[in-house]
Protein backbone atom coordinates (compact mmCIF):
# COMPACT_ATOMS: atom_id res chain seq x y z
CA UNK A 1 0.00 0.00 0.00
CA UNK A 2 1.16 3.52 -0.65
CA UNK A 3 2.34 5.61 2.26
CA UNK A 4 2.43 9.40 1.87
CA UNK A 5 5.09 11.40 3.62
CA UNK A 6 2.64 13.21 5.92
CA UNK A 7 -0.26 11.62 7.75
CA UNK A 8 -3.80 12.90 7.06
CA UNK A 9 -5.61 14.28 10.11
CA UNK A 10 -8.19 11.50 9.81
CA UNK A 11 -5.66 8.75 10.55
CA UNK A 12 -5.67 9.28 14.36
CA UNK A 13 -9.50 9.34 14.27
CA UNK A 14 -9.55 6.03 12.38
CA UNK A 15 -7.04 4.66 14.88
CA UNK A 16 -9.37 5.49 17.79
CA UNK A 17 -12.30 3.88 15.98
CA UNK A 18 -10.18 0.76 15.54
CA UNK A 19 -9.47 0.67 19.28
CA UNK A 20 -13.17 0.98 20.18
CA UNK A 21 -14.29 -1.62 17.64
CA UNK A 22 -11.58 -4.16 18.48
CA UNK A 23 -12.14 -3.72 22.22
CA UNK A 24 -15.79 -4.74 21.86
CA UNK A 25 -15.34 -7.38 19.14
CA UNK A 26 -14.18 -10.30 21.39
CA UNK A 27 -17.25 -9.99 23.63
CA UNK A 28 -19.44 -9.66 20.54
CA UNK A 29 -17.97 -12.87 19.15
CA UNK A 30 -18.66 -14.73 22.41
CA UNK A 31 -22.24 -13.48 22.57
CA UNK A 32 -22.98 -14.09 18.88
CA UNK A 33 -21.87 -17.73 19.23
CA UNK A 34 -24.01 -18.48 22.30
CA UNK A 35 -27.16 -19.53 20.41
CA UNK A 36 -25.89 -19.56 16.82
CA UNK A 37 -23.36 -21.95 15.30
CA UNK A 38 -20.00 -20.18 14.92
CA UNK A 39 -19.88 -20.67 11.15
CA UNK A 40 -23.38 -19.23 10.71
CA UNK A 41 -22.66 -16.36 13.12
CA UNK A 42 -19.58 -15.25 11.20
CA UNK A 43 -21.30 -15.80 7.83
CA UNK A 44 -24.23 -13.55 8.78
CA UNK A 45 -21.86 -10.97 10.21
CA UNK A 46 -19.82 -10.77 7.02
CA UNK A 47 -22.92 -10.84 4.82
CA UNK A 48 -24.35 -7.79 6.64
CA UNK A 49 -21.05 -5.96 6.20
CA UNK A 50 -20.80 -6.90 2.51
CA UNK A 51 -24.34 -5.80 1.64
CA UNK A 52 -24.04 -2.49 3.49
CA UNK A 53 -20.59 -1.87 2.04
CA UNK A 54 -21.73 -2.57 -1.51
CA UNK A 55 -24.67 -0.16 -1.05
CA UNK A 56 -22.29 2.53 0.19
CA UNK A 57 -20.09 2.01 -2.87
CA UNK A 58 -23.10 2.62 -5.11
CA UNK A 59 -24.35 5.65 -3.17
CA UNK A 60 -20.92 7.26 -2.89
CA UNK A 61 -20.00 6.23 -6.46
CA UNK A 62 -16.73 4.65 -5.40
CA UNK A 63 -15.22 2.34 -7.98
CA UNK A 64 -14.35 -1.24 -7.04
CA UNK A 65 -11.05 -2.03 -8.83
CA UNK A 66 -10.65 -5.56 -10.17
CA UNK A 67 -7.21 -5.38 -11.75
CA UNK A 68 -4.45 -7.80 -10.81
CA UNK A 69 -2.96 -5.79 -7.92
CA UNK A 70 -6.41 -5.17 -6.45
CA UNK A 71 -7.25 -8.87 -6.56
CA UNK A 72 -3.97 -9.67 -4.82
CA UNK A 73 -4.90 -7.16 -2.13
CA UNK A 74 -8.32 -8.77 -1.66
CA UNK A 75 -6.78 -12.25 -1.60
CA UNK A 76 -4.20 -11.30 1.04
CA UNK A 77 -6.93 -9.63 3.10
CA UNK A 78 -9.00 -12.80 2.89
CA UNK A 79 -6.30 -14.67 4.81
CA UNK A 80 -6.88 -12.47 7.84
CA UNK A 81 -10.65 -12.20 7.45
CA UNK A 82 -11.37 -15.90 6.95
CA UNK A 83 -8.55 -17.43 8.98
CA UNK A 84 -8.56 -14.84 11.74
CA UNK A 85 -12.31 -14.48 12.14
CA UNK A 86 -13.45 -18.04 11.60
CA UNK A 87 -10.97 -19.52 14.05
CA UNK A 88 -11.76 -16.80 16.58
CA UNK A 89 -15.42 -17.80 16.51
CA UNK A 90 -14.54 -21.42 17.22
CA UNK A 91 -12.15 -20.31 19.99
CA UNK A 92 -15.01 -18.39 21.64
CA UNK A 93 -16.50 -21.76 22.61
CA UNK A 94 -13.54 -22.41 24.89
CA UNK A 95 -12.14 -19.03 25.99
CA UNK A 96 -13.44 -15.85 27.66
CA UNK A 97 -13.47 -12.72 25.50
CA UNK A 98 -10.73 -11.04 27.56
CA UNK A 99 -8.35 -13.95 27.07
CA UNK A 100 -9.02 -13.95 23.34
CA UNK A 101 -8.17 -10.25 23.16
CA UNK A 102 -4.98 -10.74 25.16
CA UNK A 103 -3.71 -13.48 22.87
CA UNK A 104 -4.63 -11.45 19.80
CA UNK A 105 -2.63 -8.67 21.41
CA UNK A 106 0.53 -10.56 20.51
CA UNK A 107 -0.01 -9.75 16.83
CA UNK A 108 2.58 -6.90 16.81
CA UNK A 109 5.24 -9.42 17.83
CA UNK A 110 4.08 -11.90 15.21
CA UNK A 111 3.96 -9.11 12.61
CA UNK A 112 7.51 -8.17 13.54
CA UNK A 113 8.70 -11.74 13.05
CA UNK A 114 6.88 -12.11 9.73
CA UNK A 115 8.14 -8.72 8.52
CA UNK A 116 11.72 -9.93 8.89
CA UNK A 117 10.96 -12.83 6.58
CA UNK A 118 8.58 -11.20 4.09
CA UNK A 119 9.54 -7.52 4.11
CA UNK A 120 13.24 -8.14 4.90
CA UNK A 121 13.11 -5.86 7.93
CA UNK A 122 15.94 -5.85 10.47
CA UNK A 123 16.02 -8.60 13.08
CA UNK A 124 15.13 -8.11 16.73
CA UNK A 125 17.74 -6.49 18.93
CA UNK A 126 18.30 -7.41 22.59
CA UNK A 127 15.58 -5.04 23.79
CA UNK A 128 12.92 -6.48 21.50
CA UNK A 129 13.96 -10.00 22.35
CA UNK A 130 13.51 -9.18 26.02
CA UNK A 131 10.09 -7.68 25.23
CA UNK A 132 9.22 -10.83 23.31
CA UNK A 133 10.14 -12.96 26.33
CA UNK A 134 8.13 -10.81 28.78
CA UNK A 135 5.02 -10.86 26.59
CA UNK A 136 5.10 -14.61 26.10
CA UNK A 137 5.75 -15.13 29.81
CA UNK A 138 2.55 -13.21 30.41
CA UNK A 139 0.80 -15.31 27.79
CA UNK A 140 1.92 -18.42 29.66
CA UNK A 141 0.36 -17.16 32.89
CA UNK A 142 -2.88 -16.34 31.10
CA UNK A 143 -3.00 -19.77 29.48
CA UNK A 144 -2.27 -21.65 32.70
CA UNK A 145 -5.03 -19.70 34.41
CA UNK A 146 -7.48 -20.80 31.72
CA UNK A 147 -6.23 -24.39 31.73
CA UNK A 148 -6.90 -24.59 35.45
CA UNK A 149 -10.38 -23.05 35.32
CA UNK A 150 -11.92 -23.99 31.99
CA UNK A 151 -12.20 -27.27 30.08
CA UNK A 152 -11.07 -27.21 26.47
CA UNK A 153 -8.86 -24.16 26.99
CA UNK A 154 -5.93 -25.81 25.22
CA UNK A 155 -8.02 -26.13 22.06
CA UNK A 156 -9.17 -22.53 22.38
CA UNK A 157 -5.63 -21.21 22.85
CA UNK A 158 -4.43 -23.14 19.81
CA UNK A 159 -7.29 -21.77 17.70
CA UNK A 160 -6.81 -18.15 18.72
CA UNK A 161 -3.01 -18.32 18.33
CA UNK A 162 -3.51 -19.60 14.78
CA UNK A 163 -6.10 -16.88 14.13
CA UNK A 164 -3.71 -14.21 15.40
CA UNK A 165 -0.88 -15.55 13.21
CA UNK A 166 -3.06 -15.52 10.09
CA UNK A 167 -4.28 -12.00 10.87
CA UNK A 168 -0.68 -10.82 11.26
CA UNK A 169 0.40 -12.58 8.07
CA UNK A 170 -2.40 -10.89 6.17
CA UNK A 171 -1.38 -7.43 7.39
CA UNK A 172 2.25 -7.96 6.45
CA UNK A 173 1.42 -9.37 3.00
CA UNK A 174 -0.78 -6.35 2.28
CA UNK A 175 2.28 -4.14 2.81
CA UNK A 176 3.99 -5.85 -0.14
CA UNK A 177 1.43 -4.40 -2.56
CA UNK A 178 1.85 -0.89 -3.96
CA UNK A 179 -1.64 0.20 -4.89
CA UNK A 180 -3.95 3.03 -3.86
CA UNK A 181 -7.54 1.85 -3.38
CA UNK A 182 -10.30 3.48 -1.36
CA UNK A 183 -10.59 1.74 2.06
CA UNK A 184 -14.30 1.08 1.49
CA UNK A 185 -13.55 -0.57 -1.85
CA UNK A 186 -10.82 -2.62 -0.19
CA UNK A 187 -13.28 -3.73 2.49
CA UNK A 188 -16.01 -4.70 0.02
CA UNK A 189 -13.59 -6.46 -2.31
CA UNK A 190 -12.03 -8.39 0.55
CA UNK A 191 -15.42 -9.38 1.97
CA UNK A 192 -16.56 -10.52 -1.48
CA UNK A 193 -13.46 -12.68 -1.84
CA UNK A 194 -14.02 -14.10 1.67
CA UNK A 195 -17.73 -14.87 1.34
CA UNK A 196 -17.41 -18.21 -0.55
CA UNK A 197 -15.18 -19.58 2.23
CA UNK A 198 -17.68 -18.61 4.93
CA UNK A 199 -20.56 -20.12 2.95
CA UNK A 200 -18.58 -23.32 2.42
CA UNK A 201 -17.74 -23.75 6.11
CA UNK A 202 -21.34 -23.07 7.15
CA UNK A 203 -22.47 -25.75 4.68
CA UNK A 204 -19.81 -28.24 5.82
CA UNK A 205 -20.82 -27.84 9.47
CA UNK A 206 -24.53 -28.00 8.55
CA UNK A 207 -25.17 -24.73 10.37
CA UNK A 208 -28.81 -23.66 10.55
CA UNK A 209 -30.21 -20.17 10.08
CA UNK A 210 -31.14 -18.80 13.54
CA UNK A 211 -34.76 -18.00 14.40
CA UNK A 212 -35.37 -14.24 14.60
CA UNK A 213 -35.93 -13.24 18.23
CA UNK A 214 -35.45 -9.67 19.46
CA UNK A 215 -34.62 -11.03 22.92
CA UNK A 216 -31.75 -13.13 21.56
CA UNK A 217 -28.55 -11.21 22.23
CA UNK A 218 -26.67 -13.45 19.80
CA UNK A 219 -28.57 -11.88 16.91
CA UNK A 220 -27.97 -8.35 18.20
CA UNK A 221 -24.28 -9.16 18.57
CA UNK A 222 -24.19 -10.41 14.96
CA UNK A 223 -25.81 -7.17 13.75
CA UNK A 224 -23.38 -5.05 15.78
CA UNK A 225 -20.37 -6.98 14.50
CA UNK A 226 -21.67 -6.84 10.94
CA UNK A 227 -21.98 -3.05 10.99
CA UNK A 228 -19.19 -1.98 13.32
CA UNK A 229 -16.93 -4.98 13.87
CA UNK A 230 -16.67 -5.73 10.15
CA UNK A 231 -17.65 -2.78 7.95
CA UNK A 232 -16.56 0.17 10.11
CA UNK A 233 -13.67 -1.74 11.70
CA UNK A 234 -12.28 -3.04 8.40
CA UNK A 235 -12.55 0.39 6.75
CA UNK A 236 -10.59 1.91 9.63
CA UNK A 237 -8.08 -0.96 9.50
CA UNK A 238 -7.42 -0.72 5.76
CA UNK A 239 -7.30 3.06 5.95
CA UNK A 240 -4.63 3.29 8.64
CA UNK A 241 -2.75 0.39 7.03
CA UNK A 242 -2.24 2.65 4.00
CA UNK A 243 -0.25 5.11 6.09
CA UNK A 244 1.28 3.17 8.97
CA UNK A 245 3.59 0.12 9.22
CA UNK A 246 1.88 -3.21 9.87
CA UNK A 247 3.51 -3.52 13.30
CA UNK A 248 2.26 -0.02 14.23
CA UNK A 249 -1.27 -0.75 13.07
CA UNK A 250 -1.42 -3.74 15.35
CA UNK A 251 -0.40 -1.42 18.21
CA UNK A 252 -4.13 -1.08 18.95
CA UNK A 253 -3.82 -4.52 20.49
CA UNK A 254 -1.66 -2.94 23.20
CA UNK A 255 -4.73 -1.04 24.39
CA UNK A 256 -7.69 -3.21 23.47
CA UNK A 257 -6.93 -6.16 25.83
CA UNK A 258 -7.37 -3.93 28.87
CA UNK A 259 -10.76 -2.69 27.70
CA UNK A 260 -11.77 -6.18 26.55
CA UNK A 261 -10.95 -7.66 29.97
CA UNK A 262 -12.97 -4.94 31.70
CA UNK A 263 -15.95 -5.38 29.37
CA UNK A 264 -15.85 -9.16 29.72
CA UNK A 265 -15.82 -8.89 33.51
CA UNK A 266 -18.53 -6.22 33.73
CA UNK A 267 -20.92 -7.41 31.02
CA UNK A 268 -20.27 -11.15 30.80
CA UNK A 269 -19.20 -11.92 34.39
CA UNK A 270 -15.85 -13.34 33.27
CA UNK A 271 -13.57 -13.98 36.29
CA UNK A 272 -10.48 -11.84 36.78
CA UNK A 273 -8.07 -13.92 38.82
CA UNK A 274 -4.80 -12.56 40.19
CA UNK A 275 -2.84 -14.79 37.82
CA UNK A 276 -4.84 -13.56 34.83
CA UNK A 277 -4.31 -9.91 35.76
CA UNK A 278 -0.58 -10.51 36.29
CA UNK A 279 -0.30 -12.28 32.96
CA UNK A 280 -2.22 -9.50 31.21
CA UNK A 281 0.09 -6.90 32.75
CA UNK A 282 3.17 -8.76 31.49
CA UNK A 283 1.69 -9.03 27.99
CA UNK A 284 0.99 -5.29 27.89
CA UNK A 285 4.42 -4.42 29.34
CA UNK A 286 6.11 -6.67 26.79
CA UNK A 287 4.15 -5.14 23.92
CA UNK A 288 4.87 -1.63 25.15
CA UNK A 289 8.57 -2.37 25.44
CA UNK A 290 8.51 -3.95 21.98
CA UNK A 291 6.96 -0.85 20.41
CA UNK A 292 8.47 1.98 22.47
CA UNK A 293 11.61 0.51 24.02
CA UNK A 294 13.85 2.15 21.42
CA UNK A 295 12.51 5.58 22.41
CA UNK A 296 13.35 4.93 26.05
CA UNK A 297 16.83 3.79 25.05
CA UNK A 298 17.42 6.97 23.01
CA UNK A 299 16.24 9.15 25.88
CA UNK A 300 18.46 7.28 28.34
CA UNK A 301 21.51 7.64 26.09
CA UNK A 302 20.80 11.34 25.50
CA UNK A 303 20.37 12.18 29.19
CA UNK A 304 23.46 13.54 30.99
CA UNK A 305 25.12 11.34 33.59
Amino acid sequence: MSAPGSLPKTVPFAFVIGIIVWSTTPLGIVWSSEHVHPTMAVLLRMLIALVLGALLLLVLRIRLPLHGQAQRLYAYSTIGIVGGMLLSYFAARYLPSGTMSLIFGLSPLMSGLLSQWILKEAGFGPLKLMAFFIAFLGLGLVCFDNFANQAGSLIGVGLILTAMSLFSLSGVLIKTITVNIHPLATTVGSLAFSMPFFMLTAWLFDANMPVLDINNRSLWAIVYLGIFGSLVGFIAYFYILQYLPASTVTLVTLITPIFALMLGSLLNHEPLSQQLVMGAALVVIGLGLFQFGHLLTKRWRASPL
